[in-house]
């Protein structure tokens, strides 16, 4: 192993995220899978994770508790479900770890726990690490600034069957991003979540959010600007959740002797 290498902490390893994490870690020269975690009623604790997701031995045991991986890791990549975030959030701040949270569902409130925690450690948390994501919050954002007073907005994201929120936190912050652009203190005030019965004329100003669920598909998103006479659509579609994996390991890289705080993915990738 390269001993300069960033030392990465995945939980959630053999989630369909985590291993999409471990595969391109194993593909990354400067970086090292240091420690996997798993809940500790999983069958496969104990057993080598390489075996696990690559097809061969790494080295690296599968554990149940992140406090027993966090000597000499340089990061945790958390792709988990909200209250486990919650769980390593408050482990990594404790132990002064770098985190990077690509968790999606999280309340508000949890939100506020997670912010609470980078003041102890510096933390990414970001509803999408893709790096085209990021660049739609950005061009939506330019456009909204333009169009939205003047346009009707309608997101509309789709997402594989087994995706357990909705929706997605990727439209969530879309629609947050135009809210803003529109001048509301609360945008979350302003969003019509899908539509059913007689529901009279579209209100001017409001947000359309829509989820669609099927078969296989990694991740959809378009954002409509209907207007009169026109209409402006940016969309982006993920192939395949290495994009995800991709933006995480920049951001583990960026947060190397950051303060502590809470960061997202507009920080990484300098857009802001």
């Amino acid at each position: 192993m390269n001993k300069t290498a960033l030392k990465i902490v995945v939980p959630g390893a053999l989630g369909r995220m985590g291993r999409a994490v471990i595969r391109l870690i194993d593909t990354q020269p400067d970086c090292a899978l240091h420690g996997a975690i798993e809940r500790p009623d999983h069958p496969d604790a104990g057993r080598d994770v390489g075996n696990l997701v690559l097809g061969r031995h790494l080295g690296v045991s599968l554990e149940d508790d992140l406090r027993h991986v966090l000597l000499g890791a340089d990061a945790v990549v958390d792709f988990t479900a909200p209250e486990a975030t919650l769980s390593h959030a408050s482990v990594a701040a404790e132990h002064r770890v770098p985190l990077i949270i690509g968790t999606t569902g999280l309340t508000t409130e949890q939100k506020e726990t997670i912010r609470a925690a980078a003041a102890s450690t510096p933390i990414v948390l970001a509803p999408n690490m893709s790096i085209g994501v990021n660049l739609l919050f950005f061009l939506t954002r330019l456009v909204a600034r333009t169009l939205a007073a003047d346009t009707d907005v309608e997101i509309v994201e789709t997402h594989h069957r087994h995706k357990a929120d909705a929706p997605s936190g990727t439209a969530l912050k879309l629609a947050e991003v135009i809210g803003e652009e529109l001048g509301y203190e609360n945008p979350a005030a302003h969003y019509e979540y899908g539509r059913q019965g007689r529901t009279g004329e579209r209100e001017s100003g409001r947000i359309g959010l829509h989820a669609v669920r099927g078969g296989d598909i990694v991740g959809l998103h378009d954002v409509n600007f209907f207007g009169a006479g026109e209409v402006l659509t940016l969309t982006h579609r993920a192939t395949s959740r290495d994009n995800f994996a991709k933006g995480a390991l920049r951001a583990a890289a960026w947060l190397q002797g950051k303060p502590s705080g809470l960061y997202d993915m507009g920080d990484v990738l300098g857009l802001k």
